[in-house]
Protein backbone atom coordinates (compact mmCIF):
# COMPACT_ATOMS: atom_id res chain seq x y z
CA UNK A 1 0.00 0.00 0.00
CA UNK A 2 1.46 3.42 -0.92
CA UNK A 3 2.71 5.32 2.10
CA UNK A 4 0.36 8.27 1.49
CA UNK A 5 -2.69 5.99 1.26
CA UNK A 6 -1.54 4.10 4.35
CA UNK A 7 -1.27 7.36 6.26
CA UNK A 8 -4.80 8.39 5.23
CA UNK A 9 -6.23 4.99 6.21
CA UNK A 10 -4.39 5.03 9.53
CA UNK A 11 -5.70 8.54 10.29
CA UNK A 12 -9.28 7.53 9.47
CA UNK A 13 -8.98 4.42 11.61
CA UNK A 14 -7.71 6.52 14.51
CA UNK A 15 -10.66 8.89 14.20
CA UNK A 16 -13.07 5.96 14.12
CA UNK A 17 -11.36 4.47 17.18
CA UNK A 18 -11.66 7.73 19.11
CA UNK A 19 -15.30 8.02 18.12
CA UNK A 20 -15.99 4.47 19.25
CA UNK A 21 -14.37 4.85 22.66
CA UNK A 22 -16.78 4.50 25.58
CA UNK A 23 -18.07 7.82 26.88
CA UNK A 24 -16.58 7.07 30.27
CA UNK A 25 -13.09 6.73 28.78
CA UNK A 26 -13.39 10.24 27.36
CA UNK A 27 -14.87 11.48 30.63
CA UNK A 28 -11.88 10.17 32.54
CA UNK A 29 -9.69 12.53 30.50
CA UNK A 30 -12.06 15.45 31.01
CA UNK A 31 -12.18 14.69 34.73
CA UNK A 32 -8.52 15.56 35.09
CA UNK A 33 -9.22 18.93 33.48
CA UNK A 34 -12.16 19.50 35.85
CA UNK A 35 -9.87 19.00 38.84
CA UNK A 36 -8.15 22.30 38.04
CA UNK A 37 -11.55 23.99 38.40
CA UNK A 38 -12.17 22.13 41.65
CA UNK A 39 -8.78 23.24 42.94
CA UNK A 40 -9.60 26.89 42.30
CA UNK A 41 -12.97 26.56 44.02
CA UNK A 42 -11.41 24.80 47.02
CA UNK A 43 -8.72 27.46 47.34
CA UNK A 44 -11.44 30.10 47.36
CA UNK A 45 -13.12 28.19 50.21
CA UNK A 46 -9.95 28.26 52.27
CA UNK A 47 -8.48 24.81 51.61
CA UNK A 48 -4.70 24.97 51.77
CA UNK A 49 -2.67 24.70 48.57
CA UNK A 50 -0.42 22.07 50.14
CA UNK A 51 -3.41 19.86 50.91
CA UNK A 52 -4.74 20.25 47.37
CA UNK A 53 -1.36 19.50 45.83
CA UNK A 54 -1.20 16.34 47.91
CA UNK A 55 -4.78 15.10 47.46
CA UNK A 56 -5.94 16.08 43.98
CA UNK A 57 -3.34 13.97 42.11
CA UNK A 58 -4.65 10.88 43.97
CA UNK A 59 -8.23 11.30 42.71
CA UNK A 60 -9.56 8.90 40.11
CA UNK A 61 -12.61 9.07 37.87
CA UNK A 62 -15.31 6.73 39.27
CA UNK A 63 -17.42 5.24 36.52
CA UNK A 64 -19.25 3.16 39.14
CA UNK A 65 -20.39 6.25 41.07
CA UNK A 66 -21.94 7.73 37.92
CA UNK A 67 -23.68 4.51 36.94
CA UNK A 68 -25.18 4.06 40.41
CA UNK A 69 -26.20 7.70 40.61
CA UNK A 70 -27.93 7.57 37.23
CA UNK A 71 -29.82 4.46 38.26
CA UNK A 72 -30.72 5.84 41.70
CA UNK A 73 -31.98 9.10 40.20
CA UNK A 74 -34.32 7.42 37.77
CA UNK A 75 -37.47 7.24 39.91
CA UNK A 76 -40.14 9.86 39.50
CA UNK A 77 -41.86 9.39 42.86
CA UNK A 78 -45.30 10.23 41.49
CA UNK A 79 -47.04 6.85 41.73
CA UNK A 80 -49.51 5.70 44.39
CA UNK A 81 -48.19 5.75 47.95
CA UNK A 82 -47.61 2.14 49.05
CA UNK A 83 -48.61 0.65 52.38
CA UNK A 84 -46.10 0.62 55.22
CA UNK A 85 -47.23 -2.86 56.32
CA UNK A 86 -45.37 -5.39 54.23
CA UNK A 87 -42.79 -2.87 53.05
CA UNK A 88 -39.03 -3.40 53.10
CA UNK A 89 -38.84 -0.85 55.91
CA UNK A 90 -41.23 -2.84 58.07
CA UNK A 91 -39.48 -6.14 57.32
CA UNK A 92 -36.16 -4.58 58.27
CA UNK A 93 -37.48 -4.03 61.79
CA UNK A 94 -37.75 -7.77 62.33
CA UNK A 95 -34.26 -8.41 61.00
CA UNK A 96 -32.52 -5.66 62.94
CA UNK A 97 -34.34 -5.74 66.29
CA UNK A 98 -32.31 -8.66 67.69
CA UNK A 99 -28.90 -7.34 66.60
CA UNK A 100 -29.96 -3.92 67.87
CA UNK A 101 -30.75 -5.27 71.33
CA UNK A 102 -27.41 -7.12 71.34
CA UNK A 103 -25.59 -3.93 70.41
CA UNK A 104 -27.46 -2.02 73.11
CA UNK A 105 -26.23 -4.42 75.77
CA UNK A 106 -22.72 -4.30 74.34
CA UNK A 107 -22.29 -0.52 74.43
CA UNK A 108 -24.98 0.45 76.94
CA UNK A 109 -22.70 2.60 79.16
CA UNK A 110 -21.68 4.70 76.15
CA UNK A 111 -25.27 5.10 74.96
CA UNK A 112 -26.54 5.98 78.42
CA UNK A 113 -23.85 8.64 78.73
CA UNK A 114 -24.81 10.10 75.35
CA UNK A 115 -28.46 10.19 76.41
CA UNK A 116 -27.50 12.10 79.56
CA UNK A 117 -25.49 14.57 77.50
CA UNK A 118 -27.77 15.04 74.48
CA UNK A 119 -31.17 13.64 75.42
CA UNK A 120 -31.52 11.12 72.59
CA UNK A 121 -32.52 7.59 73.71
CA UNK A 122 -30.25 4.65 72.86
CA UNK A 123 -33.04 2.95 70.89
CA UNK A 124 -33.32 5.84 68.43
CA UNK A 125 -29.55 6.10 68.00
CA UNK A 126 -29.22 2.37 67.38
CA UNK A 127 -32.18 2.26 65.00
CA UNK A 128 -30.50 4.85 62.78
CA UNK A 129 -27.16 3.05 63.17
CA UNK A 130 -28.79 -0.18 62.07
CA UNK A 131 -30.54 1.34 59.10
CA UNK A 132 -27.62 3.42 57.88
CA UNK A 133 -24.78 0.90 58.06
CA UNK A 134 -26.22 -2.33 59.52
CA UNK A 135 -24.56 -1.51 62.85
CA UNK A 136 -21.29 -0.67 61.16
CA UNK A 137 -20.95 -3.87 59.15
CA UNK A 138 -21.14 -2.03 55.83
CA UNK A 139 -20.12 1.58 55.42
CA UNK A 140 -19.14 1.60 51.73
CA UNK A 141 -15.78 1.26 50.01
CA UNK A 142 -15.76 4.18 47.58
CA UNK A 143 -13.03 6.76 47.89
CA UNK A 144 -15.14 9.68 49.07
CA UNK A 145 -13.32 12.56 47.39
CA UNK A 146 -12.95 10.72 44.06
CA UNK A 147 -16.63 9.78 44.00
CA UNK A 148 -17.82 13.28 44.87
CA UNK A 149 -15.48 14.95 42.40
CA UNK A 150 -16.63 12.53 39.69
CA UNK A 151 -20.30 13.26 40.34
CA UNK A 152 -19.58 16.99 40.38
CA UNK A 153 -17.76 16.69 37.05
CA UNK A 154 -20.65 14.68 35.56
CA UNK A 155 -22.64 17.82 36.14
CA UNK A 156 -26.29 16.97 36.72
CA UNK A 157 -26.02 18.04 40.37
CA UNK A 158 -22.71 19.85 40.26
CA UNK A 159 -23.47 22.45 42.94
CA UNK A 160 -24.32 19.75 45.48
CA UNK A 161 -21.47 17.37 44.79
CA UNK A 162 -18.81 20.03 44.27
CA UNK A 163 -19.64 21.60 47.62
CA UNK A 164 -19.41 18.19 49.28
CA UNK A 165 -16.10 17.45 47.53
CA UNK A 166 -14.73 20.73 48.87
CA UNK A 167 -16.05 19.88 52.34
CA UNK A 168 -14.17 16.56 52.13
CA UNK A 169 -11.01 18.43 51.16
CA UNK A 170 -11.55 20.69 54.16
CA UNK A 171 -11.69 17.60 56.37
CA UNK A 172 -8.25 16.53 55.17
CA UNK A 173 -6.98 20.10 55.50
CA UNK A 174 -8.14 20.10 59.14
CA UNK A 175 -6.37 16.89 60.00
CA UNK A 176 -8.69 14.00 59.17
CA UNK A 177 -6.47 11.23 57.77
CA UNK A 178 -6.87 10.96 54.01
CA UNK A 179 -7.29 7.16 54.15
CA UNK A 180 -10.32 7.50 56.42
CA UNK A 181 -12.43 9.17 53.75
CA UNK A 182 -14.30 6.19 52.38
CA UNK A 183 -18.02 5.55 52.14
CA UNK A 184 -20.94 5.26 49.75
CA UNK A 185 -20.95 6.17 46.07
CA UNK A 186 -22.61 9.52 46.94
CA UNK A 187 -20.17 10.54 49.69
CA UNK A 188 -21.96 9.28 52.82
CA UNK A 189 -19.27 8.18 55.26
CA UNK A 190 -18.73 5.97 58.25
CA UNK A 191 -21.10 4.30 60.66
CA UNK A 192 -23.68 7.15 60.61
CA UNK A 193 -23.25 7.78 56.85
CA UNK A 194 -22.54 11.48 57.16
CA UNK A 195 -21.85 13.64 54.15
CA UNK A 196 -18.63 15.69 54.51
CA UNK A 197 -20.53 18.93 55.17
CA UNK A 198 -22.48 17.20 57.94
CA UNK A 199 -19.27 15.82 59.41
CA UNK A 200 -17.79 19.30 59.57
CA UNK A 201 -20.85 20.66 61.37
CA UNK A 202 -21.91 17.86 63.67
CA UNK A 203 -19.39 15.05 64.14
CA UNK A 204 -18.53 14.55 67.82
CA UNK A 205 -15.28 13.44 69.45
CA UNK A 206 -17.09 11.57 72.21
CA UNK A 207 -14.07 9.57 73.38
CA UNK A 208 -12.03 12.82 73.67
CA UNK A 209 -9.01 11.60 71.70
CA UNK A 210 -8.78 14.65 69.47
CA UNK A 211 -10.51 13.23 66.40
CA UNK A 212 -14.18 12.57 65.64
CA UNK A 213 -13.72 9.11 64.16
CA UNK A 214 -17.13 8.14 62.73
CA UNK A 215 -15.52 5.22 60.87
CA UNK A 216 -13.97 3.21 63.69
CA UNK A 217 -15.16 4.67 67.01
CA UNK A 218 -18.68 3.65 68.01
CA UNK A 219 -18.65 6.24 70.79
CA UNK A 220 -17.95 9.02 68.29
CA UNK A 221 -20.42 7.65 65.73
CA UNK A 222 -23.28 7.24 68.22
CA UNK A 223 -22.75 10.69 69.71
CA UNK A 224 -22.60 12.16 66.22
CA UNK A 225 -25.96 10.60 65.33
CA UNK A 226 -27.45 12.03 68.52
CA UNK A 227 -25.91 15.43 67.85
CA UNK A 228 -27.42 15.45 64.35
CA UNK A 229 -30.89 14.81 65.78
CA UNK A 230 -30.49 17.53 68.41
CA UNK A 231 -29.48 20.01 65.70
CA UNK A 232 -32.60 18.95 63.76
CA UNK A 233 -34.85 19.76 66.74
CA UNK A 234 -34.91 16.66 68.94
CA UNK A 235 -36.39 17.22 72.41
CA UNK A 236 -35.58 14.92 75.32
CA UNK A 237 -38.98 15.37 76.99
CA UNK A 238 -41.20 13.66 74.38
CA UNK A 239 -41.57 10.46 72.36
CA UNK A 240 -41.13 10.27 68.58
CA UNK A 241 -44.78 9.27 68.24
CA UNK A 242 -47.76 7.50 69.78
CA UNK A 243 -49.64 4.62 68.12
CA UNK A 244 -53.36 5.42 68.25
CA UNK A 245 -56.79 4.22 67.20
CA UNK A 246 -58.67 6.77 65.10
CA UNK A 247 -62.22 7.43 66.29
CA UNK A 248 -65.09 6.45 64.00
CA UNK A 249 -66.36 9.31 61.90
CA UNK A 250 -63.18 11.40 62.19
CA UNK A 251 -63.31 14.14 59.55
CA UNK A 252 -59.82 14.01 58.06
CA UNK A 253 -60.43 16.85 55.65
CA UNK A 254 -61.17 19.22 58.53
CA UNK A 255 -57.67 18.68 59.94
CA UNK A 256 -55.62 18.45 56.77
CA UNK A 257 -52.45 20.48 56.50
CA UNK A 258 -53.07 23.63 54.47
CA UNK A 259 -49.43 24.70 54.19
CA UNK A 260 -47.26 23.61 51.26
CA UNK A 261 -43.76 22.70 52.45
CA UNK A 262 -40.80 23.62 50.31
CA UNK A 263 -38.92 20.47 51.31
CA UNK A 264 -40.23 16.93 50.74
CA UNK A 265 -43.81 17.98 49.90
CA UNK A 266 -44.83 14.40 49.08
CA UNK A 267 -43.77 13.33 52.56
CA UNK A 268 -45.49 16.09 54.49
CA UNK A 269 -48.70 16.18 52.46
CA UNK A 270 -49.71 13.02 54.31
CA UNK A 271 -49.57 14.76 57.70
CA UNK A 272 -52.41 16.71 59.30
CA UNK A 273 -52.03 20.08 60.98
CA UNK A 274 -50.57 20.28 64.47
CA UNK A 275 -52.66 19.77 67.62
CA UNK A 276 -51.57 19.01 71.16
CA UNK A 277 -51.81 15.40 72.30
CA UNK A 278 -54.46 16.52 74.74
CA UNK A 279 -56.51 17.96 71.87
CA UNK A 280 -56.21 14.72 69.90
CA UNK A 281 -57.34 12.83 72.99
CA UNK A 282 -60.39 15.06 73.32
CA UNK A 283 -61.25 14.29 69.69
CA UNK A 284 -61.52 10.63 70.65
CA UNK A 285 -58.05 9.31 69.76
CA UNK A 286 -56.87 6.53 72.06
CA UNK A 287 -53.29 5.46 72.65
CA UNK A 288 -52.90 1.76 71.85
CA UNK A 289 -50.56 1.24 74.78
CA UNK A 290 -53.13 2.63 77.16
CA UNK A 291 -51.33 5.79 78.23
CA UNK A 292 -50.37 9.24 77.01
CA UNK A 293 -46.99 10.90 77.57
CA UNK A 294 -46.70 13.38 80.38
CA UNK A 295 -47.07 17.03 79.46
CA UNK A 296 -49.62 16.11 76.82
CA UNK A 297 -51.00 19.64 76.94
CA UNK A 298 -47.66 21.02 75.72
CA UNK A 299 -46.66 18.37 73.15
CA UNK A 300 -47.77 19.06 69.59
CA UNK A 301 -48.31 16.23 67.12
CA UNK A 302 -49.54 15.58 63.60
CA UNK A 303 -51.54 12.56 62.48
CA UNK A 304 -50.18 10.04 59.97
CA UNK A 305 -52.03 6.94 58.79
CA UNK A 306 -49.27 4.97 57.02
CA UNK A 307 -51.64 2.19 55.96
CA UNK A 308 -54.66 4.36 55.33
CA UNK A 309 -57.93 4.66 57.27
CA UNK A 310 -58.99 1.71 59.39
CA UNK A 311 -55.44 0.76 60.43
CA UNK A 312 -53.06 1.81 63.18
CA UNK A 313 -52.31 5.52 63.00
CA UNK A 314 -49.59 7.57 64.67
CA UNK A 315 -49.50 10.95 66.34
CA UNK A 316 -46.03 12.25 65.53
CA UNK A 317 -44.05 14.87 67.46
CA UNK A 318 -41.25 17.16 66.40
CA UNK A 319 -38.87 14.31 67.25
CA UNK A 320 -40.29 12.43 64.27
CA UNK A 321 -39.50 15.51 62.17
CA UNK A 322 -35.90 15.31 63.43
CA UNK A 323 -35.69 11.74 62.14
CA UNK A 324 -37.13 12.92 58.81
CA UNK A 325 -34.28 15.41 58.63
CA UNK A 326 -31.88 12.46 58.58
CA UNK A 327 -33.79 10.89 55.68
CA UNK A 328 -36.90 12.59 54.34
CA UNK A 329 -39.11 9.51 54.00
CA UNK A 330 -42.11 8.56 56.12
CA UNK A 331 -41.19 4.90 55.70
CA UNK A 332 -37.65 5.59 56.92
CA UNK A 333 -38.77 7.62 59.94
CA UNK A 334 -41.51 5.13 60.84
CA UNK A 335 -38.98 2.32 60.53
CA UNK A 336 -36.57 4.12 62.86
CA UNK A 337 -39.22 4.86 65.46
CA UNK A 338 -40.70 1.36 65.51
CA UNK A 339 -37.28 -0.31 65.46
CA UNK A 340 -36.21 1.89 68.37
CA UNK A 341 -39.22 0.69 70.33
CA UNK A 342 -38.20 -2.90 69.66
CA UNK A 343 -34.57 -2.30 70.67
CA UNK A 344 -35.39 -0.35 73.83
CA UNK A 345 -38.99 -1.07 74.92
Amino acid sequence: MPRKVLAIVTCMASLLLVGSQPAFAQDAYGFQTYLTQLRAAALAEGVGAETLDRVLPTLEFSESAIRIDQKASGGGGTGPIPMFTGSDEQRAIVGKAGPGRDKYLQIKPQLDQIERELGVPPGIILAIYGKESNFGSYTGNFDTISALATLAYEGRRRALFESEAIAALKMVDRGVPRYKLTGSWAGAMGKPQFLPSVYLRLAVDEDRNGFADIWDSEADAMASIANYLVAAGWRRDRPWGVAVDVPAGFDRNAYRNLTVPTRCPRVFERHTRWLTLAEWERLGFRAQRGFWPQEKDQILATLLEPDGPGNTAYLLTQNYRAILDYNCSNFYAMGVGLLADQIQP
